[in-house]
This record gives structure tokens, sequence and C-alpha cells, in this order.
């Protein structure tokens, strides 16, 4: 059966599989504290929001579930980080069985790789690196959660945090999310250090581990360092500006805790969803900045969502080439391919049409404004998980929806993690039979 699926349907039927089986798993009684089952649609939901590492939650996990439902959680958090195919090599490794070449087109399609080259070796480092950057991430959160919770538990939160924070998952034990550590600047540069990591993908930090130098990195590489880089400064910049004169953002802070809240929402949007501010108290301007942020999201090959900081700066070279009546698209004194512009506008188009669409739907049934139901679409396809939730608690918007409007949240999720183009070409099969090519008539365009 599988050799009869394309590996893009591959991975959408893995993921789709691995919420199928994390519902059923969160829905035991014995995953919650209360040791009643959970709904089905909650427990889906949840799942959901693991594996595609997104962080909107309906209930808080720091007091809902159980350690056992905790430990579910987190697996489904780690397998969304680093993905389906990656973990399905990594258990094929480790029973001795040869990687087939069906195997490797998948593998070539969950990396969004051009070559075969190296693909089983490429998969081990990024374990590697994976398991040294969470531990590390983990080692220096002790410092401060040993102290406060002694040494089991502030090493089970150390790891837990570690691991949500690299897979840019968002999931926090805490039910005031980090905002208790808005003015901790241990805490909050060690999850925004384990977020920009993870978000700036696996090929990246490969590369800066085998070049280590700028002019050798590839053109992949320094546009995701340059573009993370102005956009997290820039974030920052905005956010700090546009929250200093409102009461319930940053005016009533230290100078500390303002730069470094700042710092943090502008990293988090990056497609995780930790927030050490009240989302629901920033000022309209500010929820702008951040969806925009959300809606770009993280780079290929990384742990988060969203159209990816590449397709960004495809689409404004593209853009400025154009008005300047260039033919060839360059970014560094490389030329782009016609296929990298083509597949940008088109991954563009049909997120910036799928949030358009998820969002009038929920503006349908749901009663609530309209930038806090865009703000939850788009946070749901960055995979980010920030939300301007419900007043009195840190629920994301979600918990409050009917079971039609979690569903389109849910494939929002699922689309925003497993990658739009990915979806289309699993769902819709490519067939040239009886091709025409009909004659050309021009239009007239602005």
């Amino acid at each position: 059966m599988r050799n009869q699926l394309t590996p893009a349907q591959v991975l959408f039927l893995g993921f789709l599989f691995l919420i199928i089986s994390g519902g059923i798993l969160l829905s035991l009684p014995f995953s919650s504290t209360t040791k009643k089952a959970m709904p089905f649609i909650d427990a889906f939901f949840t799942a959901t929001s693991a594996i595609c590492v997104t962080g909107l939650v309906i209930v808080d996990p720091g007091t809902h579930f159980s350690l056992f439902g905790q430990l579910v959680l987190l697996t489904l958090i780690q397998i969304g980080g680093l993905g389906y195919m990656m973990m399905s090599t990594l258990l094929t490794l480790l029973i001795g069985k040869r990687i087939t070449f069906k195997d490797r087109l998948v593998i070539r399609e969950s990396l969004q790789s051009s070559s075969f080259e190296g693909l089983v070796q490429f998969i081990l480092f990024a374990f590697k690196i994976t398991f040294l950057v969470e531990l590390c991430g983990a080692t220096l959160l002790a410092f401060r959660f040993v102290p406060q919770y002694g040494w089991l538990k502030g090493l089970y939160f150390s790891i837990f945090h570690s691991i949500s924070a690299f897979c840019n998952a968002g999931f926090s034990l805490f039910s005031t999310n980090f905002m208790d550590y808005r003015g901790d600047w241990l805490v909050v540069l060690v999850i925004c250090f384990l977020i920009i990591i993870g978000g700036i993908g696996y090929l990246v930090i490969n590369d800066i581990r085998l070049n280590r130098r700028w002019r050798k990195f590839s053109l992949h590489s320094k546009v995701v360092l340059i573009t993370t880089g102005l956009l997290i400064l820039g974030g920052t910049a905005f956010i700090y500006l546009l929250e200093i004169g409102n009461p319930e953002g940053l005016t009533y802070l230290s100078l500390k805790e303002r730069i470094l809240s700042s710092f943090f929402q502008a990293v988090t949007p990056r497609t995780a969803g930790f927030n050490t501010l009240n989302i629901g108290s920033l000022s309209q301007a500010t929820l702008l900045i951040i969806i925009i942020l959300m809606f770009v999201g993280a780079s290929p090959g990384g742990t988060g969502g969203g159209i990816k900081t590449t397709t960004l700066v495809t689409l404004l070279n593209t853009i400025w080439a154009a008005l300047r009546g260039k033919v060839e698209i360059q970014f560094l004194h490389r030329r782009l391919p016609k296929k990298n512009i083509d597949n940008s506008f088109l991954l563009f188009s049909i997120a910036l049409l799928w949030v358009t669409l998820a969002t009038l739907f929920l503006l349908f049934l749901e009663k609530i404004n309209f930038l806090n139901l865009l703000f939850e679409v788009t946070s749901a396809f960055g995979t980010v998980g920030l939300s301007t939730g419900i007043p009195g608690n840190n629920l994301s918007l979600c918990s409050v929806f009917r079971f039609t409007s979690k569903v389109i949240i849910m494939v929002t999720m699922f689309i925003g993690r497993v990658g739009l183009l990915t979806v289309g070409t699993a769902l819709v099969e490519e067939n040239d039979k009886g091709k025409v090519r009909y004659a050309e008539e021009r239009i007239l365009i602005g």
C-alpha cells in the first residue's frame, strides 16, 4: 500500500495517524488529574496542537493532565518538532533495517531538500543537535527551576520547557505561561535561544557547523539568518514603541522588563507561543505586528510553520525587481531560479486565501471581534500558539469555540505544520493526460 503512495501522501497520512493516536491517548481517563475522560474533540485538538507544535490550549496542561498525559504531550511535541519521517528513519536504523529509495524520497520531501546525498547522515546529525541543544537548554533552566521547585519537579519543568521551546511548540506547565519570569534574563534568553535555533532549521545549523565562515555559507543560510535577525530586531523595536504607553503593556514595568518582554514577544511569534505579556491586553497595532510575524513564521527545515522567511525574501525581491523593470531576480549576488519564485507566490497566495476563508467562517460561527479571530487563525496557521485568550485564564480563545470552529483551527494547524504544498500535492493527483495548450491572449492588468 505504502509503495503506491506519493511522498507527500506518506507524510500527510503519517502526521494524521500520529494525531489520531495522540488524541486517543489523551482522551484516556488516566491522562487527566481528575481521572475523567477528556471529550474527544478536545483531546484531538490538543493532540493536533502538540504534533503540529502549535501550543494553542483549551485546557491548562499543567493542571489538567496527569504525569502520563503530560508525557504523552511531550512525546507528541518531540515527534512533531523533529518530523514524522525523521522519527521513522531513526527507528528503522535502530532495528537494523535498510533505508529504501522510497523512504529517501519521503525524507527528501519532509526536509524540502533537492538532493538525496547524505540524507541519512543528515538525519543522524539532526538528532544529535536536537539532543545537545535541548540538554543545554534544560541544564540552564535548571539553575532557575531547581532552587524554586526542588530537584525532581525542577528538572522535569526544565526538560519539558526546553523541548517545548526548541520544537517551537509553546506548551507550558505554568498557568500564567512565562509572565512570572518576564524580568528573569536567564529564563527569557534561554527560551528565546532555543526558539531561534529550532526555528532557523537543521539545514542552516549544519551549514554553520561545516563552513563556519559567512562567505562560505549557502544563499539559503544567509537569507534565513539575515531575515530572522531583521524580523526579531524590528519586532522588538515595534513592540517596545507601541506598548510603552500602554498601562496594560510595558508602562509600569522596569526598563529591564520592558526590553526583555519586547524581545521575548518578538521572538515567540516565530512559531513558539510562549508569552511574558498578556496578549489580550496589547494594543491593536501590536497585535497586527504579531500577526505579520506569525504569518511569516520560521524557516524551511525548522520546527515551525508559516510561509517561511525565505518565501518572504523571495516575494519582496521579486516585487522590487518588477518595479525596477528587472527580468532576473537577484539577492546577495545570486540569481533566484524561476521555480523558487513561482512556489513563493503560490505558497503566499494559498496561505493568504486559507487564512482569509478560515477567519470568515469563524466570523460567521463565533460572536467574537474580527482582529481576535484573525489573530487566532494566523496563530494556528503559523503553528505559533499565541492567543488573545479568555479574560481571567491563560487558555486560548479556542477554548470557547464550538465544535465546527475547533475543527477549522485543527485543519489550519495541520496545514501549517505539514506544509501547504505538501498537503496540496497529497490531495490533488497530478494528471497531464489530454493536456492541451491553448492560444495566448492578453488581458489588462492594473
